[in-house]
């Protein structure tokens, strides 16, 4: 057992350590920033890659027709040839699910504003904004396309704007609302007016919600304007060219187009991630993820 004076002087004994490691980041013990990346995104890469071999060893072992379910190879070989073709389709695409999100993201905040200032609107308007969204999409296409040309992007953006409005719209107002009477209390007792709550508290409050609401709507988007142009218009864009492909059973150029879709999702989707922490760095959420 060691002695209380030994204890006291080994208190004293010279350590090994950089006092300025901590301000540099390379604090022992703790992750650095690739093992972080690495710990946070390897997984997903590594199931990736094993789902693609997957893919390519069992159709290749059991001779799957490629009408049913084509190999990885032949969809990058299709991929490569139409390269530019099928870009350009899906930046046509990107660009009416982008209409239509911008169109129903704002209206859905406005809406989320309204309900909160007033309950009558609330109470009023929320019936029609979940009949809207319980709206099968191939039950609003042909009904934009009737009201907008069928050759126009703005039908497309019309079904694109109605999905996304309720999942912001609900999301947004659940934010403002759920503040905690505390703060309320402070604010009241400071005899701070409505606009100064709205802009100290609940809007603070309503951004987590807010962006939650934008990542899902960011992949709506996609889909509702690719499921919009099933039904009509311009031939150029991903919706057609994918149903112009299966109907002449070229399966896979219809799947290195469904490829180009989930690649312009998933970049739509980090760009709402990256919006999302320089508007709200302070937040626990980002912090813990910052720092696990």
């Amino acid at each position: 057992m060691t002695e209380p004076a030994d204890r006291d002087l080994d208190l004293f004994e010279p350590r090994e350590t950089d006092v300025f490691a901590g301000f540099e980041g390379d604090i022992p013990g703790e992750p650095g920033r690739i093992e972080t990346w690495i710990r946070a995104y390897g997984p997903a890469g590594v199931a990736f890659v094993v789902v693609l071999v997957l893919w390519e060893g069992l159709t290749r072992a059991f001779d799957v027709e490629t009408f049913l379910l084509p190999k990885p190879s032949e969809i990058a070989q299709r991929f490569v040839v139409n390269f530019d073709v099928i870009w350009a389709a899906g930046f046509r695409t990107f660009f009416e699910a982008l209409g239509g999100f911008v169109v129903g993201g704002v209206m859905a905040v406005v809406m989320a504003l309204a309900t909160v200032r007033w309950s009558a609107v609330r109470e009023g308007l929320l019936p029609f904004a979940i009949a809207a969204n319980t709206t099968p999409i191939i039950a609003l296409a042909p009904i934009a396309n009737n009201w907008f040309n069928v050759t126009s992007p703005v039908s497309k953006m019309a079904v694109v704007a109605v999905i996304v409005f309720f999942p912001v719209m609900i999301n947004t107002a659940r934010g403002l609302l759920e503040v905690q009477p505390e703060e309320l209390e402070l604010l009241r007792a400071a005899a701070a007016t409505p606009r100064q709550v709205l802009r100290l508290v609940r809007i603070p409050s309503a951004l987590p919600f807010f962006f939650s609401s934008l990542k899902v709507a960011s992949a709506l988007s996609i889909i509702g304007a690719i499921v919009a142009e099933y039904f009509g218009g311009p031939q150029d864009v991903l919706g057609q060219y994918i149903l112009n492909r299966a109907n002449l059973f070229q399966f896979p150029d219809a799947w290195a187009a469904i490829v180009v879709a989930s690649i312009i999702g998933i970049t739509f989707y980090m760009v709402i991630v990256v919006a999302e922490r320089l508007a709200m760095p302070w937040h626990v959420s980002l912090r813990k993820t910052d720092t696990a």
